[in-house]
């Protein structure tokens, strides 16, 4: 009896997921926690994929969700990822840096990678989920084992936060993008070691005595519209998302252009 009523409890619930939709739409995943820069050493679980070419750096284009281009080049070097929400922290976690591993399937070689948050995904897979370029991905294989590795798809895999460190030439960079004029500025912020990613940009025109603050628009992009024109040469403070703050005066020059990339002597 005791089966039988097992039996029609289960039918019932199958026939409620039905009528009520229950099955419709993309699975249930709990929300995994957003990834601070504390960096304590946990590893943590999370699934796999890869996208873009086999080898290539991801995007067609090189670029991706947080605004970096070239990533194809040094210091990213192909090794790129998009993390979901609480990694990708709609785009305050761009440029944070993260070990990763896999121990199965056998082409795994349980060694750490590292990769750099360059790109997005809101793909529906679990709590936590790096959508690696194919570089990044075969980069868990063992040697020759690259391409059996990525035909497995999905994988399990392991990561955790580590602190980004990049050639000691490699300073933090500020591109003024396209389509900024004198009432508008925005600032792609990029190569920021350390915690890897910025919570805050500030800039000090000429002749000004305090600081404003960007607003932070999509990706690693900071911008301000303002009625008065933007006069350089423009000091800039940086704040990571540990707390740490870097400043300095004229980094961007007068007569800034759009579509410019200016090189700082900062770093952390």
């Amino acid at each position: 009896m005791a089966a039988a009523s097992t039996h029609l409890v289960a039918v019932a619930v199958v026939l409620a997921a039905l009528v009520g939709g229950a099955w419709c739409g993309p699975p249930k995943v709990p929300p995994g926690k957003n990834i601070s820069a504390d960096c304590d050493g946990k590893w943590l679980e999370a699934k796999a994929t890869w996208y873009g070419k086999p080898t290539g750096a991801g995007p067609d284009d090189n670029g991706g969700a947080c605004g970096y281009k070239e990533v194809n080049k040094a210091p990213f070097n192909s090794m790129g990822a998009c993390g979901n929400s609480p990694i990708f922290k709609d785009g305050l976690g761009c440029g944070s840096c993260y070990e990763i591993k896999c121990d199965k399937p056998a082409e795994c070689s349980g060694e750490p990678v590292i990769v750099y948050i360059t790109d997005m995904n809101y793909e529906p897979i679990a709590a936590y989920h790096f959508d690696l370029a194919g570089t990044a991905f075969g980069a868990m294989a063992k040697k020759g084992e690259e391409e059996n590795l990525r035909k497995a798809g999905i994988i399990d895999m392991q990561f955790r936060r580590v602190k980004c460190k990049y050639p000691a030439d490699t300073k933090i960079a500020f591109h003024v993008e396209k389509g900024c004029n004198p009432n508008y500025l925005a600032l792609l912020v990029k190569y920021a070691a350390g915690d890897g990613d910025i919570v805050g940009v500030d800039i000090k025109e000429k002749g000004a005595k305090e600081y404003q603050s960007l607003k932070h628009s999509w990706g690693a992009i900071w911008r301000m519209d303002t009625p008065k024109p933007i006069k350089g040469p423009i000091s800039i403070r940086i704040t990571s998302e540990g707390g740490k703050t870097l400043e300095q005066e004229d980094v961007i020059p007068e007569g800034w252009k759009p579509d410019t990339l200016y090189r700082s002597k900062l770093q952390f």
